[in-house]
């Protein structure tokens, strides 16, 4: 393991916010101006590099990582170093003026590779939580703060802490966060620019290694907005309609890391769909850890959904489930976390 690197792991946040009178503002957050929104990222650290977008939403592919914006629902996510809780009270203040209100807040993130390189409050869990709850108008009175630590893997804790106005939960989509780490060489070869092709435009390159490595077979209904880093590194959005996807890639061998999230729904998607994407998604990257956190909003937690990813993981992959957690949070649904191996451990 490298003593210092690029830290892969992302810090996850998510707003959602109630609009009134949909008649009036159906484009909701969405009508927050570029500008606006590159003054926020300028605090959290980072810039916009590629974006697209459908009718249902935008999604911008960031310098460290992603950022999604819906007409209700603004989630972004952030690598390295970012400051990314900077960008709270700006969100909620752009909201406000198109006559928003925040409904609830999700934190989320893994256990940094890096810890010590991390800027405060991120050099700790409890300083996050303070930070975020701080931020928070009171109305969002339902609030909990949660590490759930594998008991096969302690340095690899799944952080969450959620706040909501409403005690059930209103997001119909289960999001499903994938990080991996230890990723196969041959296959991370994919995400370093080639000898001779400096020419080639970060979007060109992107292209390529989205062919090359397979990703583009895990969702062929969704369009790729992809980019490729000098020398090194990938990102990309897809967008399905109004379901998002992302994959974050840091290849380098000592503190190789890759991330994939996506929202599904298992009423139109079907529960073996999750298993089948998870799998499409993992076996890109080969890699001997392999962490799962599954978030059910507003859908039920369904138990059979998390044995069959353990079954086909273990089927496809050689993946075998070391440690499976479950926990509940007020107006944000249940989150299983599920660490993963090769089975030859």
């Amino acid at each position: 393991m490298a003593v210092s690197g690029f830290e892969g792991f992302e810090k996850r946040l998510e707003l959602r916010f109630f609009n009134d009178d949909t008649n009036k503002n159906p484009m909701g957050l969405r009508l927050i101006d570029f500008e606006s929104l590159d003054q926020v990222l300028t605090q959290v650290q980072c810039t916009v590099v590629s974006a697209v977008a459908n009718h249902s939403f935008d999604a911008y592919v960031l310098s460290e990582s992603s950022l999604f914006v819906y007409p209700t629902k603004i989630i972004i996510k952030t690598c390295g170093t970012t400051q990314l809780l900077k960008s709270i009270r700006p969100f909620i203040h752009l909201a406000r003026t198109l006559n928003l209100t925040l409904r609830a807040c999700r934190y989320s993130r893994g256990s940094f590779i890096f810890p010590k390189a991390q800027p405060f409050p991120h050099t700790s869990f409890e300083d996050e939580v303070a930070i975020v709850e701080d931020s928070l108008p009171k109305s969002l009175r339902h609030r909990k703060a949660s590490v759930m630590t594998p008991s096969n893997n302690p340095s690899r804790a799944w952080h969450v802490f959620t706040a909501s106005a409403d005690v059930e939960p209103d997001e119909p989509l289960v999001v499903v966060e994938v990080c991996m780490t230890e990723l196969d060489r041959v296959n991370a070869l994919s995400f370093f620019r080639r000898r001779g092709d400096e020419k080639i435009n970060s979007d060109s390159a992107g292209r390529e290694m989205t062919r090359l490595s397979g990703i583009d077979a895990i969702n062929q209904n969704a369009f790729v907005c992809d980019f490729a880093f000098d020398p090194c590194g990938y990102s990309m959005n897809g967008v399905d309609g109004d379901r998002y996807s992302t994959i974050h890639v840091t290849p380098e061998d000592g503190f190789s890391y890759a991330s994939f999230e996506c929202g599904l729904s298992l009423y139109d998607d079907g529960r073996g769909d999750i298993a089948e994407v998870l799998s499409r998604a993992i076996d890109v990257f080969r890699p001997d850890c392999v962490s799962v956190a599954t978030t059910y909003g507003g859908e039920d937690y369904d138990h059979e959904v998390t044995k069959r990813v353990e079954r086909v993981l273990a089927k496809k992959l050689g993946l075998k489930c070391r440690s499976r957690l479950m926990d509940e949070f007020p107006g944000s649904g249940t989150v299983v976390f599920q660490s993963f191996t090769p089975r030859r451990r």
